[in-house]
């Protein structure tokens, strides 16, 4: 189809009309430009002016002819000057409407001027014939209007064009007419119309991305001319889904990225890891929020619907303009701000109930008392249960902690709009989320408030704010993943036997209820306490009613002011103050209880706690871009300051208070000094120092050339080593911009490029370099009892201390194939030395702690592969996207003489289960090997060492036979070797999402493998907790199972409390993380009501995870990443949401 230059002079004046605000057309012509270029395309020339100017042209080519060879050389002139030679001279016309330039043969734009416009080209004599009417709207994927885009009845001039909301009538001839939707930038479509009479059509974008401008440190580019390995997100991917975090947004989204949750508590985040683990120590990204620095712990205060895009920065080449921070990766969140245009109300909120997604099978007390019975007399005891069948199923504990309904609602609204001076964003949310295990206990809400605004006085300056405001309370259950008692692991090991409540009058009369503060129920019944297992393992209702009214509350701003001066074209000057205000605290309330013979709490308590932290960065940067024929560049210079941790904390616990609940405790008493002790802490001050610059160069957006370079000083390192650089160096090159190139659709677009470069980490303590003094090294001289206050060092100094550092070398291409289909790979190595650590050193030296000291070296390797696809059948509209990340890590050095570091280790193992040493993965599970079960007396006997010793002769038939590895004929601690990867290798997700008319369906699975996890369920120190049924198949007799010793009271084999492989499972799983069917109202019918759009929706949340693991949740983040003991599993959700927009 070809566009009429009347056609071009309706689309401007239609998208100008959604502007507010006007800009005159002397002040366009007077704007200040530069352009120099030499004999080339008039058409390449407007380009590099409309580039570099901020200016916009239209124009038809059937009206013009853009070919002609022009030489230009103007510095700093008004546009006018420019647009006078290089445009008139060649015959063309032009006219300035609502701060577009119309370009037009002279009579065209004569008719501009007189007023004489005339309506969009239609033949009439096929319009005169068209008898079917039809009506629609054209909009883009996220359902924004395209004011402009032509439909066209297809073999024929009946056409017209989309008004300023992207609406359209158009008379066609039959039923049996097809249109043809067109507009700049975005793919051309055919429908058939059939007995449709209204249509809503959406465009797709004609090459997805290339065009697209993403967020880079100090700036933007567009993705077509970036050299890093960078992976984003936008608005359009997930703000309908119902995420409580922005972690959640990322996870399954982006290659390199592995995200668990740390446990499903209510408000909980994540943790994140980009391209596997860097260090020993803090392996957390850098969050950076409008360009202010935050902790992983802070993005909490985000609200999904302000999320304009995210971006995480992978390799050095992209991070080191970040230096000393950036060893983790680096993750930059852009919040939204006002377009130009009259006012937009959006109002999205959904509700929706949350149950446990799994339960884990464990014994009723039928079974447990069979198996107790088989234990006693195996390990020599009597049988403890005379008939285990009267027993039935006793009490399910995991139902009696667990709600099936639990809530979860969230609304939000926002309100936008601005004109050519100023532009704001306001918008408020609200989330309440129930917990699902021990509700009353597991709570969690939050409020948001944000505005973010623009202003521009002048065309040479600007200045603005985005500040967020964020109030949050949350009630924790406390032991989310813990062998340490709590709901959960109580749960799990709870006999099945207990009762939860003792309703029975003779029963609760009983002296362990009648003579103990015991807690009760409303109806002043004692919940159960066992006489069979103790320790942490309490009634989980009793439990529940020690914490109940105990919150933690925070108040959190986050935001940043900025200024920008442009004195001449291209020259950019820019000051940017960012800052984290955070009032944070908690209350809580203990009272006298008796759960169990040794969980006792003999006075109440009262504990008040606040802390207030405040965090600032100052940034300055100079920026000049300059543009001369093909070629283009860009400098930045930057220096920056930065300071946090400035915390302090007070806080105040009363004893023995006069009450026995929260909200009595909470009130004001006069409590005695005695009884009342205070306490208060200061934060160590860290402060960051730095100078930074980065040079852009690309010419054709051909060949792509960067470089950074940055110079961070630390306050956490000495004079040594203070500073540290960070430089990185980058290439690009798109072969298919070539000459040579073949033009085709097969492969349409395709960029190869690499890049190295350096990052550092200061992640230690505060003056770790220094030799500190500690108190309480007191000594009593002679006989008496007088001791004598003495001081010493902590730990040795160490003045040579220095930053971690971690350099990256990263290869990677972009391509896109038949205009469909886009790839993106990745292949990368990433090196970390000098690993900073505190290694053990000989009690001889005297000092209480060990020092900090540069100890190891790191390495990860890994590809990445991203996938997508889009195709439209009529009206049907799909697209699938996935990506898929290989990592491999490897700790490939430990310092002088150094050859392991214990890690976690588990109550009722012997030994830790998690190692770290040269070979192997960061942290690996370490223990024994067995070989299976012995069957009989016969294989325990042949079982013998080259010395011709029995290596197991306290082994019985049904134990273990564990592998001699050193082979000195003793199975002991020297056995021990390297039994699994607690962190997957592999990492994927995809994402399918369809419409077809007004309905869509979206499905979003995510998933990991390669990694094991050590299944802690059971509590291995209390002989008589409950078992999983898996316990059911242990052996019996000979040929009944090689892989589940037998029960056994004592354990002499160490069945159960050696660590080996008995333990770990793996962690392989796919899950599918959303489900969410949407229809989208017609525009017919709420227009009326003044809005644009209105979708309802229906949601699934983990809806169906696939896994071998027998546990709640093999998701496991956190500290204990992979070790399960007792995870706080994620909720399966379903939810009903609405979003509209006026």
């Amino acid at each position: 189809m070809k566009v009429t230059f009347t056609q071009i002079l309706l689309a401007a004046l239609l998208s100008s009309m959604a502007c507010a605000g006007t800009i005159k057309a002397q002040s366009v012509l007077e704007k200040s430009v530069t352009l120099s270029v030499k004999n080339i395309p008039l058409q390449d020339a407007l380009k590099q002016l409309q580039k570099n100017s901020d200016i916009k042209f239209i124009y038809s080519k059937n009206s013009v002819n853009l070919g002609q060879r022009v030489t230009i050389d103007y510095q700093n002139r008004d546009l006018k000057t420019v647009l006078d030679e290089m445009l008139k001279s060649n015959g063309i016309d032009y006219e300035v409407l609502k701060g577009r330039i119309v370009l037009g043969k002279a009579e065209e734009i004569k008719a501009i001027r007189e007023g004489r416009v005339v309506a969009a080209e239609t033949n009439n004599s096929e319009a005169a014939v068209a008898a079917v009417p039809v009506t629609g709207k054209i909009v883009d994927e996220r359902g924004v209007p395209l004011p402009g885009a032509t439909i066209t009845e297809k073999g024929t001039g009946n056409a017209t064009m989309a008004d300023v909301n992207g609406n359209f009538k158009l008379n066609v001839s039959d039923n049996n007419a097809v249109l043809v939707v067109a507009f700049v930038s975005f793919r051309t479509q055919e429908i058939a119309v059939g007995e449709q009479r209204n249509f809503t059509i959406k465009l797709l974008d004609d090459i997805k991305g290339l065009n697209e401008v993403v967020v880079v440190g100090y700036g933007t580019q567009k993705k077509s001319v970036t050299t890093g390995a960078i992976s984003g997100v936008t608005a359009k991917e997930f703000e309908d889904l119902p995420v409580t975090r922005v972690e959640q947004i990322l996870q399954g989204r982006t290659s390199g990225l592995t995200i668990a949750a740390n446990n499903g508590q209510p408000g909980e985040g994540a943790t994140v890891r980009v391209r596997g683990i860097t260090s020993f120590g803090n392996n957390d990204p850098l969050w950076v929020v409008d360009g202010v620095v935050v902790d992983n712990g802070g993005i909490g205060y985000l609200n999904q619907s302000d999320i304009e895009s995210i971006e995480v920065l992978k390799d050095a080449a992209s991070q080191a303009i970040y230096g000393t921070r950036a060893a983790a990766g680096v993750i930059l969140v852009t919040t939204k701000k006002g377009r130009e245009g009259k006012p937009q109300i959006n109002f999205a909120g959904y509700y929706g109930i949350s149950k446990p997604a799994r339960r884990v099978d464990l014994l009723n007390a039928q079974q447990y008392a069979t198996l107790r019975n088989e234990a006693s007399v195996a390990g020599g005891g009597n049988i403890v249960y005379a008939d285990p069948a009267s027993l039935g199923v006793g009490t399910d504990w995991q139902s009696v902690i667990f709600n099936n309904s639990a809530k979860r609602q969230n609304y939000e609204l926002s309100v936008s709009g601005g004109n050519d001076k100023s532009t704001y964003y306001t918008s408020f949310g609200y989330l309440d989320q129930e917990g699902i295990v021990a509700t009353d206990i597991s709570k969690y809400k939050r409020a948001n408030f944000r505005v973010n605004q623009t202003y521009k006085p002048a065309k040479w300056i600007n200045f603005g704010e985005n500040i967020g405001y964020t109030y949050n309370r949350s009630i924790g259950l406390g032991n989310t993943n813990s062998e340490f008692g709590g709901p959960i692991s109580s749960a799990l090991n709870l006999d099945p036997i207990t009762l939860p409540v003792v309703t029975d009058q003779a029963a609760a009369s009983a002296p362990v209820y009648a003579n103990n503060p015991v807690r009760r129920n409303a109806l002043g019944y004692p919940y159960g306490i066992s006489s069979i297992v103790g320790q942490e393992i309490v009634n989980p209702l009793a439990y529940i009613s020690t914490r109940l009214g105990n919150y933690g509350w925070a108040h959190n701003v986050v935001g940043n002011v900025y200024g920008e001066v442009e004195p001449i074209h291209g020259l950019k000057l820019r000051s940017t103050v960012g800052t984290k205000l955070a009032f944070y605290g908690s209350e809580s309330f203990s009272p006298v209880a008796y759960l169990n013979a040794s969980t006792i709490t003999s006075q109440n308590s009262y504990n008040r706690e606040s802390n207030r932290l405040f965090n600032w960065n100052l940034e300055n940067t100079a920026s000049y871009s300059r543009t001369f024929n093909k070629h283009n560049a860009t400098i930045l210079l930057g220096q920056g300051a930065y300071s946090d941790n400035n915390r302090y904390t007070d806080g105040v616990t009363y004893y023995n208070l006069p009450v026995d609940n929260f909200k009595d405790a909470s009130l004001n008493y006069s409590i005695p000094a005695v009884n009342r002790v205070g306490y208060g802490s200061e934060g160590q001050i860290h402060t960051i120092s730095s100078l930074f610059a980065r040079v852009n160069y690309n010419y054709d957006e051909r060949y792509i050339v960067e470089g950074i370079i940055r110079r961070d000083g630390s306050s956490r390192f000495g004079s040594n080593f203070k500073y540290g650089t960070f430089p990185s160096f980058s290439l690009g090159w798109v072969p298919t911009k070539e000459n040579f190139w073949p033009k085709n659709d097969v492969v349409s677009f395709l960029k190869l490029r690499g890049g190295y470069g350096v990052v550092g980490s200061d992640a230690i303590a505060d003056n770790a370099f220094l030799s500190t003094i500690g108190g309480g090294r007191n000594y009593s001289f002679g006989t008496g009892d007088t001791y004598i206050s003495g001081y010493s060092p902590n730990a040795p100094s160490n003045p040579n201390l220095r930053w971690e550092e971690t350099s990256q070398t990263n290869v990677g291409f972009d391509a896109v194939l038949f205009n469909d289909l886009n790839i993106t790979f990745e292949w990368f190595k990433k090196k970390t030395s000098g690993i900073l650590q505190y290694p053990p050193i000989p009690l001889y030296v005297g000092a209480i702690s060990n020092p900090a000291a540069n100890i190891g070296d790191m390495q990860n390797t890994g590809v990445e592969l991203e996938l997508g696809y889009r195709k439209r059948v009529g009206d049907f509209n799909f697209d699938i996207n996935g990506n898929v990340s290989h990592i491999v890590n490897k700790v490939t050095y430990l310092g002088n003489g150094q050859k392991f570091l214990d890690g976690a280790g588990f109550q009722g193992i012997e030994g830790g289960i998690t190692r770290t040493t040269v070979g192997q993965a960061y942290n690996s599970f370490y223990g024994y090997q067995n070989l299976g079960v012995f069957q009989t007396q016969d294989e325990i006997n042949n079982y013998r060492s080259a010395s011709g010793a029995v290596i197991q002769p306290n082994a019985k038939p049904g134990d273990f036979k564990w592998a001699d590895l050193d082979g000195n004929g003793v199975i002991n601690d020297q056995d021990r070797t390297y039994i699994g990867n607690p962190t997957p290798s592999w990492i994927f997700g995809l994402t399918f999402n369809a419409q077809y008319k007004n309905f869509d369906l979206v499905v979003f699975g995510q998933g990991q493998a390669g990694n094991m996890i050590f299944q802690g369920l059971h509590r291995l120190d209390i002989g008589n907790a409950n078992f999983t049924t898996k316990r059911l198949n242990r052996w019996t007799g000979p040929g009944t199972s090689n892989t589940e010793p037998r029960v056994v009271d004592g354990d002499p084999n160490h069945n159960t409390t050696y660590n080996s492989k008995y333990y770990l499972e793996k962690g392989d799983y796919f899950r599918i993380k959303n489900l969410q069917i949407g229809y989208t109202l017609p525009t017919q019918l709420i227009k009326k009501a003044g809005m644009r759009r209105v979708r309802v929706y229906v949601t699934g949340e983990n809806l169906f995870t696939f896994t071998k693991y027998s546990g709640y949740d093999p998701e496991i983040g956190g500290g204990s990443y992979s070790i399960d003991r007792g995870f706080y599993m994620q909720a399966k959700s379903y939810m009903l949401g609405v979003s509209v927009g006026f």
